[in-house]
């Protein structure tokens, strides 16, 4: 296992929380909760071990250059594709959208 952190500019705190996926079922959860104004932080528990570069350009490709809302961002990884990754956090913040 392995725990590795990521920050990012980011506008206001989310005004809600949210959580999708399941580590059990589908091999990733990400938990959303509204961090502090200017900040998305992002902490990974993973299973894979040595995979801090993938998980950096794909955070890159979605948050850098854009205004995502200040947020820390759990995700518990147990194997999950780069694909299914992206997919979660879409859904997670789509689920902020929502309200």
């Amino acid at each position: 296992m392995e725990t590795l952190s990521f920050a990012f500019p980011a506008g206001q705190p989310a005004r809600q929380r949210a959580q999708v996926g399941c580590v059990g079922s589908g091999d990733l959860e990400v938990l959303l909760e509204p961090g502090q104004a200017g900040t998305l932080s992002i902490q990974v528990v993973t299973s894979v071990n040595g995979s801090a570069e993938r998980w950096r350009h794909l955070f890159e490709r979605m948050f850098a250059g854009g205004n995502p809302p200040a947020l820390n961002v759990d995700i518990h990884d147990f194997g999950a594709t780069p694909g299914v990754v992206r997919l979660r956090l879409e859904q997670a913040l789509e689920e902020l959208s929502d309200v």
